[in-house]
């Protein structure tokens, strides 16, 4: 279940879009389709949020998105580059203007001192435009880092639709 303000951060994201007719896709793994979620728990998100592709593996990133399988191979699935790659992937594979791209560590294992839980890659891509990442290592169990993955996503997309 998503937190209240992120559905009420989402909802003031899918008017800013709305208003600026921006259509919006999301490609995430660490989430789960939290983004996704949180952009469709208000009605009538549809005329702003086109798709969202959950790629939880590293198969499903090059099947869905076209990460090359190379990148994941040289970087991990938790980097800059891929999660770069996942979000111009989202727009390549629909009709968005902006799309979002999460993959990160939740935890509670799978970290390492490289790449510890809470490390987390966000992405965006404008289609024609440039794509922008942020690196976040949020604190808290896998819940935590989760919603606030999802928070930081819908922040990032709220920037770039400005």
């Amino acid at each position: 279940m998503l937190a209240t303000a992120i559905i009420e951060q989402a909802a003031r994201l899918l008017d800013l879009c709305r208003a600026r007719n921006v259509l919006l896709a999301s490609a995430e793994s660490c989430t789960g389709g939290l983004v996704a979620a949180a952009l469709t728990a208000t009605g009538g998100s549809s005329d702003v949020f086109e798709r969202g592709f959950v790629t939880y593996s590293n198969e499903a990133k090059s099947a869905m998105l076209g990460v090359p399988a190379a990148t994941i191979a040289s970087h991990g699935a938790v980097s800059e580059p891929v999660a770069r790659a996942m979000a111009e992937g989202a727009i390549r594979h629909s009709r968005a203007s902006l799309a979002v791209s999460v993959t990160g560590v939740a935890g509670p294992g799978g970290g390492s001192a490289e790449k510890p839980v809470g490390l987390v890659w966000i992405a965006a891509a404008r289609r024609g435009g440039a794509v922008v990442s942020e690196r976040h290592i949020f604190p808290g169990d896998r819940a935590a880092i989760r919603e606030a993955s999802t928070a930081a996503a819908l922040a990032l997309l709220a920037r770039l639709a400005q």
